[in-house]
């Protein structure tokens, strides 16, 4: 529309040798880009009128070419417009449908279970997708809160069929299996089944890294089986501890290479402490020069934060170390153990007697 206006004032107000009547059929050409079907063919209109308007002004404006370029213009743009309209509504259904199944896949984590804050972070590399090769998950057993945070070779979509396999699996044996390498096992056998039911001559096999935590509802301690995965960074009175395991455990659906021999470990938890979990693209991310973000001086210089400020501090810093362009998938999750809830006592419940 601007164009358009711009286009009549300069026909009107220069020379008639000059002719910029004839740019007007660009403007209705312009509006197909984003107009709908109706506005493009009134705007189209617009311009027809100011050519007649002009051509009672000026006689020998070409006026008859100009007008049946604006009216062949016109009609092309508003097919045009109504094609992009029909793909555009196309488009936004399958979003709906990525959408809903990507939140099936890495649903929400529930912010609070019991004495034990959880926030999570997540960066898909591929443009468009909310999820990746790397997954996390948590479950509210009878053996405690359960958090599983994992990683399949690759990144991007290619990766998701096998990081649902590990995460399914993790959902319907979180609650049953009484320890965590009995779950360990489990994964492996899952991931193992799919890479075989879905085994491509020219696709290497699927393995994936993984971790599994378990904070006991006593609380004082969190319970971790490393399969090859990052080691976790524990806050605890204002340090920073790199939690590598003593003895790694081979990834998933590589223990018929490495052996099967799952080593848990026991690590001290209290109220107040912080346990950091991710993915290696977080610690592979790399600035301009080629240097990997460094994680645990990083976490060192943020000082104490809340679960969501620390994510949230770590996206903004990812996204500015890499330059906004992200290599890999990326995902995290904070746990902090909180101050146990204090049920009161009847004589502090409204109604009750004695002062609180």
């Amino acid at each position: 529309m601007v164009l358009a206006v711009l286009v009549t004032g300069l026909a009107f107000a220069t020379p008639r040798e000059i002719a910029f009547s004839r740019l007007l059929p660009a403007a209705p050409a312009l509006a197909a880009a984003m107009w709908p079907v109706i506005p493009t063919i009134l705007l189209g209109v617009f311009c027809l009128l100011v050519m007649i308007g002009l051509s009672l002004v000026y006689a020998d404006l070409g006026t008859p070419f100009t007008a049946a370029a604006i009216v062949v213009v016109t009609l092309v743009a508003s097919y045009t417009s109504r094609v992009r309209m029909q793909r555009e509504e196309m488009l936004f259904q399958v979003r709906l449908v990525a959408d809903a199944a990507q939140q099936v896949l890495l649903r929400p984590l529930p912010r609070r279970i019991q004495d034990v804050e959880i926030e999570s972070l997540y960066l898909a590399a591929q443009e468009q997708a909310r999820i990746g090769g790397d997954f996390y998950e948590v479950a509210d057993t009878q053996y405690g809160v359960r958090l599983l945070i994992g990683d399949v070779r690759g990144k991007g979509l290619s990766a998701v069929g096998a990081a649902s396999a590990v995460i399914n699996c993790f959902r319907e044996n979180a609650y049953d299996q009484p320890d965590l390498s009995s779950i360990i096992h489990r994964l492996e056998t899952s991931i193992g089944r799919y890479s075989v039911g879905l085994l491509d001559p020219d696709e290497p096999e699927h393995f994936a890294t993984a971790l599994i935590a378990e904070i006991p509802h006593a609380g004082g301690q969190v319970r971790i089986l490393n399969c090859g995965h990052p080691p976790p960074l524990l806050v605890q009175d204002g340090k920073i501890h790199v939690l590598e395991p003593v003895k790694p455990s081979p990834p998933l659906n590589l223990a018929a290479l490495l052996g099967d021999d799952y080593t848990v470990e026991t690590v001290d938890f209290t109220p107040g402490d912080q346990l950091l979990l991710y993915t290696d693209g977080v610690t592979e991310t790399r600035d301009r020069t080629g240097t990997f973000f460094p994680l645990p001086d990083w976490l060192q210089e943020l000082g104490p934060a809340a679960p969501r400020e620390l994510l949230d501090r770590l996206h903004q810093d990812l996204v500015h170390y890499s330059g906004g362009r992200l290599e890999d998938d990326i995902a995290a999750v904070a746990v902090r153990s909180a101050q146990p809830t204090i049920a009161c006592p009847p004589r502090c419940a409204p109604g009750g007697r004695g002062r609180p």
